[in-house]
C-alpha cells in the first residue's frame, strides 16, 4: 500500500462525491469531538492536545483512500464547513483552521508527488496540518500568554496527537477498509494487479 501510485488523470466526479462523503462523516465527528476534547482539559498539562489530531483526519485519510491531488484539502475544508453548519464551537474560524490544515496536509502529500501513502509520510501530513493550526491558535489569541516550557508541552502534545491519530490510525483504518475489498470499487487496477493475473 506504501507505493501505490495515484491516478494521473485529476478529480473525477465520483473522486469528489467520495470525498464529500468521507467529509460529511468527519464533519459529525469533529463536532462531537469538541466535548470530548473539553471533557481533557481537567486533566491539566494540556492533556487535551493529545485528541487534537482527529480535527484533522478528514484530509489523511481521504488521501490514503482516494490518492489524488486535491482530495485531502477538499476534504478537510468540507469537513469543516459541515461541522461550521452543525454548530461547532469555533464558529467561522472553524473554515479557516479548516482551509489551513487541509493546505498543510496536501503541501505535504504534493512533496511526495502523491505516490507515497506510507504510515511516515501520512504522519508528516499530520504535524504540518497541526503546525498550521498552531498558526491559527496564535492569530486568535488562544496560546499568547502560555510561558514557554507549556508553550513546548502544548506544541508537542498536539503534534504527537496528531501524528498518532490522523497518522497512524488513519494510515491502518485504511489499510484495514483495503483489506475488506471496499477500496477496489474506489482505485483504479494498477499494472501490479493486472500482472499478478496472469
Amino acid at each position: 500500500m506504501a507505493q501505490q501510485q495515484v491516478s494521473k488523470k485529476g478529480l473525477k466526479l465520483t473522486d469528489i462525491l467520495i470525498t464529500i462523503v468521507i467529509s460529511a462523516v468527519f464533519g459529525v465527528i469533529y463536532r462531537i469531538w469538541g466535548p470530548i476534547y473539553d471533557l481533557l482539559k481537567p486533566l491539566g498539562l494540556h492533556a487535551e492536545q493529545l485528541s487534537y489530531g482527529m480535527w484533522f483526519m478528514a484530509a489523511t485519510f481521504a488521501f490514503l483512500v482516494i490518492r489524488k491531488p486535491g482530495v485531502a484539502l477538499l476534504a478537510e475544508v468540507a469537513a469543516a464547513t459541515i461541522e461550521a453548519l452543525y454548530g461547532g464551537s469555533w464558529g467561522v474560524a472553524t473554515l479557516v483552521y479548516g482551509i489551513l490544515q487541509g493546505l498543510a496536509a496536501e503541501l505535504v502529500f504534493a512533496l511526495f508527488r502523491y505516490r507515497r501513502a506510507s504510515v511516515g509520510v501520512t504522519m508528516l501530513a499530520a504535524v504540518a496540518s497541526g503546525i498550521l493550526s498552531l498558526v491559527v491558535d496564535t492569530y486568535y489569541g488562544y496560546i499568547d500568554q502560555l510561558a514557554f516550557w507549556n508553550y513546548l508541552l502544548f506544541i508537542g502534545l498536539r503534534f504527537l496527537g496528531s501524528a498518532l491519530i490522523a497518522g497512524v490510525f488513519a494510515y491502518y483504518l485504511t489499510n484495514a477498509l483495503a483489506r475488506t475489498g471496499v477500496l477496489k470499487l474506489i482505485r483504479p487496477v494498477s499494472s501490479k494487479d493486472y500482472d499478478v493475473l496472469g
